[in-house]
């Protein structure tokens, strides 16, 4: 099942053009991250994802309806949680749970229930009775995503949900994130944190409206560098002449090697060099990198 379909998706303000032709796939299930750096169109994309402004040109769908002219369909799949507070600071945690779960068609009785489950869930409790304006802005994130979820939506839209706020806090927020998503939700995330997007099944890399890369994090690098990079360690020189196999570096017997996929070219390079090899690993590399990488050749 497709929970996002996006087709020549396109936002123009007069002459500056600030999502240009994206096409977007997300398959439901996912935790599917949209990187980029502030500027690139992250935030426009989102919000005309969500209805909240219309394309200039393509159109969007979540779960099959049209987000344009079947609103209130999409609105019932999709809880979004923006960069920025928006809640009502002078009413109470659960006063905020309650006001957005009725809005959205619960209840009394159902919104109460769903309130004190996500309470529990994220840790809300303690705060149940505190104006919203006088939370910490860890604590003004967490109720912002309980909002987000107060209806039960299938499909959950995070723009920077961890923008601002400390490491410990954001590692924290990924766990969420993750036990969110093991509980059947799709996640559609934005971040310019590129640690964060290695928690993700897919992403896809922005850069001035337009998506330049797009796969798994280990697609992602992989395009990048044409391949893995690995090193090796020789006990004295050896020939390297395998198919898919590229020396990129050598130091006496150490050398790196540029793979066109690692998962099947290590037996073979166990097997050709045989005695003589004595060590062989995947070279780590970052997203920011292969994102810089790119970059440099869009």
């Amino acid at each position: 099942m497709i929970a996002i379909e996006a087709k020549g998706l396109t936002k123009k303000f007069g002459n500056f053009t600030a999502v240009d032709n994206l096409n977007l796939t997300v398959e439901a299930g996912v935790a599917f991250g949209l990187l980029g750096p502030n500027g690139a169109g992250k935030t426009t994309t989102i919000r005309m994802i969500t209805g909240l402004i219309k394309p200039t040109a393509g159109y969007v769908r979540v779960y099959g309806h049209d987000v344009m002219t079947e609103r209130e369909k999409v609105i019932k799949n999709i809880g979004y949680m923006p960069q920025k507070f928006g809640l009502y600071e002078d009413l109470t945690v659960e006063e905020n749970l309650m006001l957005f779960g009725r809005l959205y068609g619960l209840n009394k009785g159902e919104v109460q229930q769903r309130s004190n489950e996500l309470m529990e869930f994220l840790d809300l409790k303690i705060f149940r009775s505190r104006l919203a304006g006088k939370l910490s802005g860890g604590t003004k994130q967490r109720l912002s995503l309980a909002v987000a979820l107060i209806h039960d939506p299938l499909l959950l839209i995070l723009d920077e949900p961890t923008a601002g706020v400390d490491p410990p806090i954001r590692r924290q927020f990924w766990e969420i994130f993750r036990d969110l998503n093991r509980r059947g939700k799709t996640i559609l995330i934005t971040t310019h944190y590129m640690d964060e997007a290695e928690n993700c099944d897919k992403l896809a890399l922005m850069s001035a409206g337009r998506i330049i890369a797009e796969g798994s994090p280990s697609d992602v690098k992989r395009r990048a560098f044409g391949g893995d990079i690995v090193e090796i360690v020789l006990s004295r020189p050896a020939n390297l002449d395998i198919q898919g196999v590229k020396i990129i570096d050598a130091d006496g017997g150490r050398m790196k090697l540029l793979v066109d996929d690692y998962s099947t070219r290590v037996s073979q390079i166990i097997a050709k060099l045989g005695p003589d090899l004595r060590d062989i690993r995947p070279v780590h590399v970052s997203l920011e990198e292969a994102f810089i990488k790119l970059m440099g050749g869009s």
